[in-house]
């Protein structure tokens, strides 16, 4: 049984459902059994500030909980909207809700509960699978482009890569493609140094195709398993970032067939609705493989990965739950889930 399943048996009622205390007794022990055999410390800890931030305020709301009252509903999407859901999710949890009040499946607080998450963790499970493949190159060498505007974590985010596939025993190179914001390569190149990558680049303002091109032949030369490219996020002026994308794109097709493996967007996560209207500028100019979805515990609200999964129909990759190099991690959405709804399921 997967871990969304186990957790979802907690949610599951049964026909004759047993005395309030035994029910309680047997959640908390379906609890201790997922706690015990699954490593879920990092995503519990990660998440904690958006884990609070719902529980309190999904509590607070409960307290006047009437399951016939149109209010309930209209402040339950209210708490979804407000925790970065989105338009989209938000609405289809609202009409289940709606439809198990209908058939008496909600008639009490803890109902509405076992509902409501039991809901939001299917959403989770359809929207971003439990294991999203990492495109890579067996045959040589890998190569992964980063964009995102400036602000969301890019350079960090390439940097924490970069060190935990160097802890894996993998050789990385990195490309300092942003040639254009003050300050940016020499930030790539301080990372760099201190992850123990090499890195390619060039003066300010130079060409970033160029810059491209000399480290995709330096990591063919000296046989490298990954390149990251850095690239620019000027989205002011989508026309330029276009064509300076699709300029890089031909490049690195021409020198390694395939390639990029990746294209991954950088979001930030505590800025809501505006990283989503970042991802849809960016869909426009490029083809996106995956989300990086960065600072997860800076962030009061959590439901940032369901509006990605419903509006954008893209998957999250990679999230970060921390500030050291080890805590940018491979999404798991099952963990996710169980990260955010903990303090409802115990």
């Amino acid at each position: 049984m997967s871990l969304f399943d186990r957790i979802k048996s907690v949610f599951t009622g049964d026909e004759e459902k047993p005395k309030q205390e035994e029910q309680q007794t047997e959640q908390a022990e379906q609890i201790e059994s997922i706690e015990q055999t699954e490593e879920l410390s990092t995503y519990e800890e990660g998440l904690e500030k958006p884990r609070k931030s719902f529980t309190r305020r999904f509590k607070e709301m409960m307290a006047n909980f009437r399951y016939e009252d149109e209010e309930f509903f209209e402040e339950l999407e209210d708490l979804l909207i407000e925790s970065d859901v989105g338009f989209e999710a938000t609405m289809e949890i609202s009409d289940v809700m709606r439809y198990e009040s209908r058939v008496e499946n909600i008639r009490s607080v803890e109902d509405a509960e076992r509902v409501l998450v039991r809901t939001m963790i299917d959403m989770y499970e359809k929207t971003n699978p439990d294991h999203v493949e990492f495109n890579t190159n067996e045959d040589g060498l890998s190569v992964l482009l980063f964009i995102g505007v400036n602000g969301v974590g890019k350079t960090t985010t390439i940097a924490k890569l970069a060190h935990q596939l160097i802890q894996d025993g993998k050789t990385v190179m990195l490309a300092a493609g942003d040639t254009f914001r003050a300050g940016a390569i020499e930030q790539l190149e301080v990372w760099g140094e201190r992850v123990g990558a090499e890195v390619v680049s060039s003066q300010q303002g130079g060409d970033p195709s160029a810059v491209v091109f000399d480290a995709l032949k330096q990591a063919q030369e000296k046989e490298i398993d990954y390149l990251l490219v850095d690239t620019a996020g000027r989205l002011q002026n989508k026309k330029n970032l276009m064509d300076e994308l699709a300029k890089m794109n031909r490049v690195i097709e021409r020198e390694v067939p395939g390639a990029p493996h990746e294209t991954l967007l950088v979001l930030d996560a505590t800025t809501g609705q505006n990283a989503l209207n970042q991802a849809k500028q960016f869909q426009e100019v490029t083809n996106i493989t995956g989300i990086a979805l960065t600072k997860m515990d800076g962030t009061a609200k959590g439901g940032i990965v369901l509006a990605i999964g419903k509006e954008l129909n893209m998957p999250v990759k990679f999230v970060g739950l921390g500030e050291s190099m080890e805590d940018l991690h491979e999404f798991d959405s099952e963990k996710f889930a169980y990260g955010l709804f903990k303090d409802l399921v115990s």
